[in-house]
């Protein structure tokens, strides 16, 4: 959904959240067009070396996590963790920067079925040195 509100500008709850899709769009960003292919991985169970190649093909990462689902939030860490030794391995451009890193605690409307604070994102983003923010 959060992919998708980027697109289009509009919010769509009527799609299927289990399928892997890649998106082209291009934005002004700072007054310059930037392209855009957007891997949204839907969140599903995949093995490390599936989940290691879809690390490399990346140049940068929103980590989503749903405020309900402490799950989600739990792997966080893992997934940041995988994303800085992926990319800062010898075999990636050596000297190369780290690519850039949001965490985003997502669904954080439903107040009601929280399961994850505010503070635990904020924390584990202090502690992970990347942004974090709280959308619906």
């Amino acid at each position: 959904a959060l992919t998708v509100r980027f697109i289009t500008r509009r919010f769509i709850g009527d799609y299927d959240p289990t399928l892997e899709m890649i998106y082209r769009h291009m934005a002004v960003i700072d007054g310059e067009m930037v392209h855009f292919e957007i891997l949204d991985t839907a969140g599903q169970e995949e093995d490390s070396l599936q989940i290691e190649e879809k690390i490399k093909w990346g140049d940068g990462f929103a980590v989503v996590y749903s405020v309900t689902d402490r799950c989600s939030f739990d792997e966080v860490m893992r997934l940041c963790f995988l994303i800085n030794h992926i990319h800062s391995s010898p075999k990636r451009n050596s000297g190369s920067e780290q690519p850039p890193v949001v965490i985003i605690g997502n669904k954080k409307d439903l107040q009601f079925d929280r399961m994850v604070s505010t503070e635990d994102g904020e924390n584990l983003s202090k502690a992970l040195k990347v942004p974090f923010y709280e959308i619906s």
